[in-house]
Parts: structure tokens; sequence; C-alpha cells
């Protein structure tokens, strides 16, 4: 039972990165910690410490590919938390899919509020989303390597 729960909260965790809700690598690891504390072999603990490192991995990676795109673009922090602050806001007024609308329009927003020009508004926004995007899916790429490496040891009797 335990085994699918942990399942269960590793495929919302991945849903979590890709609709950046709920902190889905921080989900996945607390997961796979509490199944290696369960199982209480060592095998288990190496599982943990292997999905730990992809995790951190991951996420590291994502910051530095969205920080490097974003500033050699010129894209100041300021925008992309005015536009993360619109994205949570957005959320909750239209839920789930309000998150995808109101941060590229709180992008624009910011941008535009900066530079007064409605094109490098544009072209410094996409930009952002761009970088945003090839962040989340190195992040997912290496939260389903860490998936895998958990799949593959419960699949082997753990």
């Amino acid at each position: 039972m335990l085994t699918l729960l942990v399942g269960l909260a590793i495929v919302v965790g991945l849903l979590g990165i890709v609709i950046p809700v709920l902190p889905g690598s921080i989900l996945i690891g607390l997961s796979v910690l509490v199944w290696a504390f369960a199982t209480g072999t060592a095998t288990g603990w190496w599982v943990f410490a292997g999905v730990a490192a992809l995790l951190i991995a991951g996420s590291l990676i994502t910051w530095f590919v969205t920080a490097h795109h974003t500033r050699s673009a010129g894209v100041p922090n300021g925008s992309l938390v005015l536009a993360g602050l619109a994205g949570i806001i957005g959320f909750f007024v239209i839920p789930v899919i309000g998150l995808l609308v109101f941060f590229p329009l709180g992008l624009f927003a910011a941008e535009y509020w900066r530079l007064r020009d409605r094109s490098a508004a544009w072209a410094s926004a996409l930009v952002g989303l761009k970088a945003t995007g090839l962040g989340m899916l190195c992040e997912l790429g290496l939260a389903l390597a860490a998936a895998g490496v958990w799949l593959v040891a419960v699949l082997n009797h753990v």
C-alpha cells in the first residue's frame, strides 16, 4: 500500500513540475525518502541517494539555464518575480490554467512597464518564457529519471 501511495505522490510531483503549483521535485524526494525509511534496506537508501542527486541536479540546472538565458537577454529578475506573482494570482482566478495565462501576461506587462516599447517587451517576454520552458524541461527530464530509478528498485522488490 505504501509503495502505491509513494508512486502516486511521485506522479503528482511530476505534474507539479509541469504545472508549477506544487513543489514537484521536493514532493518526489520526500516520497522516496519515506519509502526508503519504510523499506529499511541499504538498497532503499542508495535509491533515495540516487533520486536525491538527480532531483538536486535538475533543480540546479533549471536555475542556471533560466538565469543564463534571461540574463543574456537582459530580462531582470524583478520582471520574472512579477510574472510569477501574476501566475500565482492567475491560478486562483482561473484554476490551474490561470497560471499558464497570467504568467506570460505578467511577464509582458512587467517588461512593457520597464521598456515602454511593445515590440521590445514582447521580444524580452518571449525570451523569458522560452528560458522558463527550457528550465522546466531540464527539471522534468531529471525528475523522470529519478522516478525511473525508484520504479526499477520497486520492480526488483527492494
